[in-house]
């Protein structure tokens, strides 16, 4: 193979053929995806989607089981509910999905419900102030955005959502068209980046992107234009809740620096499930004799257990959540216990401290030992790193 190198006068390595690759001129400023470029002239490189888990794929907390959501709970990995009322839908992580994606996350409308002035009902996920720190917002210099995404409704119409910032003193409105019912279609929102506001760029929530289900006249506003107001959605938009087994799928979601929407940015499973676990450190039983990642010392049934995350999370935790009490054994050389209790005692960013009860005594002085999943559905994860 013959390779021209790029060269000083501005070249670049985009075009192949049969007999090798050869360098063309870049005056559009347009690289090619196959060469690790957007297709575009946006010209960034690296992590273009701010997204994280935007194809529904990690789902640790659920494993695609339907949970009907408190405010705060989360779906899918980083995906999580905003309401104002419980027990108005339902979500999960779905197999129903556009081509080229594999998951979505489904909603289902539970009742047919009157949203009032004050109510809010949405699917969302809160960006790290460190991932849009490069777009300026609240400097003269804040960049253009470009939000894209694959959505179906079993209704049709106007659907809203809202860009914000930490505080939700300032929010943007925008609006979609669903014109087929029960299809998946592909929407694009340009946003003007916003040049005033108060925009974390630390490990705190820098950007929140909302996709609303219904919305109350409080936290609706005008589509396309920023606003010193706490909104979710746009005036008029459709509420899902409000009809009775509704559906609503949403997938492909990517929040990217420019004017233009590009393909989406897929990451390797192994690095999205990283950046997912910044914000939930977990480990999940694929067998039941898996080993969980730590260190574990036994005096008589209490066992203290230090569980390292597999990546540093964005906080150290504050608590934990197990798929049973009972999934997990302590084994030395006395033999092995299953758990009757997990508790939570002190944390880092990099690992956790936890207080493991089991049924029978391991030792009578400190003795060292090992915590395996006795469950193939055994889950345990720390809480209290999320956004």
């Amino acid at each position: 193979m013959t390779v021209t190198l790029p060269t000083t006068t501005g070249t670049m390595l985009t075009t192949a053929s049969s007999t090798g690759i050869s360098g063309s001129a870049i005056s559009s400023g347009t690289v090619p995806e196959a060469y690790g470029g957007t297709g575009t002239s946006t010209g960034y490189y690296g992590f273009k989607n701010r997204i994280i888990n935007g194809a529904m794929v990690i789902d640790q907390r659920n494993a695609g089981a339907s949970v009907t959501p408190t405010d705060g709970q989360f779906c899918t990995d980083r995906f999580s509910a905003g309401l104002t009322q419980a027990s108005k839908f339902s979500f999960q992580q779905s197999t129903d999905a556009p081509t080229g994606f594999k998951n979505s996350i489904k909603v289902t409308s539970l009742s047919a419900y009157s949203v009032t002035s004050g109510d809010l009902f949405e699917v969302r996920q809160n960006i790290e102030g460190y991932n849009i720190a490069d777009l300026g917002f609240g400097t003269a210099s804040a960049s253009t955005i470009t939000l894209s995404f694959w959505v179906k409704s079993s209704l049709t119409g106007t659907f809203g959502g809202a860009l914000g910032n930490d505080g939700s003193s300032r929010s943007y409105p925008f609006t979609y068209t669903i014109s087929v019912a029960n299809t998946f279609e592909y929407k694009t929102v340009t946003v003007a980046g916003d040049t005033t506001g108060t925009w974390l760029t630390t490990n705190g929530i820098g950007m929140r992107v909302r996709f609303s289900l219904g919305a109350g006249s409080t936290y609706s506003g005008t589509s396309g234009a920023w606003a010193t107001a706490t909104y979710t959605s746009a005036t008029g938009a459709t509420s899902v809740v409000g009809t009775n087994g509704a559906t609503f799928f949403i997938t492909g979601v990517q929040l990217e620096k420019g004017s233009t929407a590009t393909s989406f940015d897929y990451r390797p499973y192994g690095t999205e499930l990283a950046l997912c676990q910044r914000y939930l450190p977990a480990f999940t039983a694929t067998t039941t004799t898996g080993p969980l990642p730590g260190i574990a010392t036994a005096l008589t049934t209490n066992v203290n257990f230090i569980f390292n995350h597999p990546v540093p999370a964005r906080v150290q935790g504050t608590g934990v959540t197990v798929s049973s009490n009972s999934h997990f054994n302590f084994s030395n050389n006395d033999g092995n216990s299953a758990s009757t209790a997990v508790s939570f005692a002190a944390g880092s960013p990099s690992a956790t401290q936890l207080v493991i009860t089991v049924a029978s005594s391991r030792g009578g002085t400190t003795t060292p030992g090992f915590i395996y999943a006795n469950n193939a559905s055994a889950i345990l994860y720390i809480t209290g790193c999320e956004l």
